[in-house]
C-alpha cells in the first residue's frame, strides 16, 4: 500500500502491531511516519482536560524513537514489550532499519511472530536486503507501505498538483524544468515551489526563467552541467563541480545515481541516433525536456558506445567503494570516477 492506503487502512482497521516504511523517496516515508504518529492511542486513566497531562507531555510517554545503527534487538523488545500507564497502545519508530545487523534482525523474529499488541512498531528504510531471513518475516507479517521514488510518468502530474495546492500555475517548460529536479527527490522539488510562491506576483504564471532564477544552487553544480564537464573531458570543470556538491551538503549516493542517471538517458539517446532517429526524436524518446534536447543530443553525439561502456565500469566500482570499506573517503571517490571518465572521453576510439 501507499501512504493514501495507509491513512485509510489506519480508519477502517485501526493501528496495526507491525508497520515496514521501506523505500527510496524521504518525501513518502516522512508522510507515512507522520500518518502513524498522528493516530492517537486511548487514554486509560489520564485526561488532558482535567489538567493532569498536556497531549504533548503524553505523546513523551507513549512513543518511543531508535535509530538502526545506535540500537539493538535487546533494547527493540524492551521498549515494545514495554507497557504504558498513560496509554492503551505505545508507538515504537525504529528508523535506518537497514543498519540493524543481521544478528539483531534476526533476534527480533520471534517477535514478528507474535508481536504485543499493544505497542504499534514501526521500521522505516530506504532499502533492506530482502534475502535476510529478518527481513523475510518482517515482510510478511507486518503492514507494508510502498515508499518508491515516482517514475518518470508520475512526475508531471505530482508536480502540478502540488503547484497547485500552494496556487502556482506553471507554463510548460517550468513543469518540465521542476520535473526534471524530481530525480534528486521530491523535497528538492518542494523547496523550489515554495521559493517559488515567495518569488511570484499572485496570479502570474510560472516561468522556466523564474524557476531558475529561484534555484538558489550556486551555477555549474548540476547533474546536467557534471555530465556537460565530463563528455569534454574538462577534469578541473568535473572536479569543481563533485566538490561544490558536497560542500552543499549533496550526498555522495545521491549525487552518483544522479549522474548514472543522466548517462542512462545519454546512452538512449546514443542508441536512437545510430539507430537513424532524428536528435528531436531521440531526445523525446530518452525523457529530455524540450529547453535542454538541444544542449543534451550534443552531448549524447560525443559518447560513443566504448566510452558508454567503459563508464559503466567505473560507475560499478565507484558504487562498491561509496557503499564499501572507502565510504569514508566520498570525495576521493567521485574524484577517481570524475578523472577516469574524462581521460576516457579523451582517449581515441580504436576502429
Amino acid at each position: 500500500m501507499n501512504v493514501q492506503d495507509l491513512q485509510r487502512h489506519i480508519k477502517q482497521h485501526g493501528p496495526a502491531p507491525l508497520y515496514l516504511i521501506l523505500g527510496e523517496e524521504s518525501y513518502f516515508r516522512d508522510q507515512a511516519l507522520d500518518v502513524l504518529r498522528q493516530v492517537h492511542p486511548g487514554r486509560d486513566s489520564c485526561d488532558a482536560a482535567d489538567g493532569s497531562m498536556s497531549d504533548e507531555a503524553l505523546d513523551a510517554f507513549q512513543s518511543d524513537v531508535v535509530y538502526g545503527d545506535e540500537t539493538n534487538a535487546s533494547e527493540i523488545l524492551g521498549l515494545a514489550e514495554e507497557v504504558s500507564l498513560f496509554s492503551l497502545r505505545r508507538r515504537l519508530f525504529v528508523k535506518w532499519a537497514d543498519k540493524l545487523s543481521a544478528r539483531d534482525g534476526e533476534l527480533l523474529i520471534p517477535y514478528f511472530q507474535n508481536p504485543n499488541e499493544a505497542t504499534t512498531v514501526v521500521f522505516a528504510a530506504a532499502k533492506l536486503d530482502g534475502r535476510t531471513k529478518w527481513v523475510q518475516a518482517l515482510k510478511k507479517k507486518a503492514v507494508v507501505v510502498a515508499c518508491a521514488s515516482l517514475v518518470e510518468s508520475q512526475r508531471a502530474g505530482w508536480v502540478t498538483q502540488h503547484a497547485r495546492a500552494l496556487g502556482l500555475s506553471l507554463e510548460a517548460q517550468a513543469l518540465e524544468m521542476l520535473k526534471e529536479q524530481a530525480n534528486e527527490g521530491l523535497y528538492a522539488v518542494m523547496r523550489e515551489l515554495e521559493k517559488l510562491v515567495a518569488y511570484m506576483p499572485e496570479g502570474q504564471r510560472v516561468k522556466v526563467q523564474d524557476v531558475e532564477l529561484v534555484r538558489g544552487k550556486p551555477p555549474g553544480i548540476s547533474v546536467f552541467d557534471w555530465s556537460e564537464a565530463v563528455s569534454r573531458g574538462d577534469h578541473g570543470r568535473a572536479l569543481d563541480i563533485v566538490a561544490k556538491n558536497l560542500e552543499t551538503g549533496e550526498a555522495p549516493l545521491r549525487m552518483l545515481g544522479a549522474f548514472l542517471w543522466q548517462m542512462r538517458r545519454i546512452w538512449k539517446a546514443s542508441t536512437l541516433l545510430r539507430e537513424g532517429q532524428d536528435q528531436s526524436q531521440a531526445a523525446r524518446q530518452a525523457g529530455i525536456p524540450p529547453f535542454r534536447a538541444r544542449e543534451f543530443m550534443q552531448q549524447a553525439q560525443r559518447w560513443k558506445e566504448a566510452h558508454l561502456r567503459r563508464a559503466w565500469t567505473a560507475f560499478a566500482h565507484a558504487d562498491s567503494a561509496l557503499k564499501g570499506g572507502q565510504a569514508s573517503s566520498p570525495k576521493l571517490i567521485l574524484d577517481d570516477l570524475v578523472i577516469q571518465l574524462c581521460q576516457s572521453m579523451q582517449r581515441p576510439i580504436a576502429r
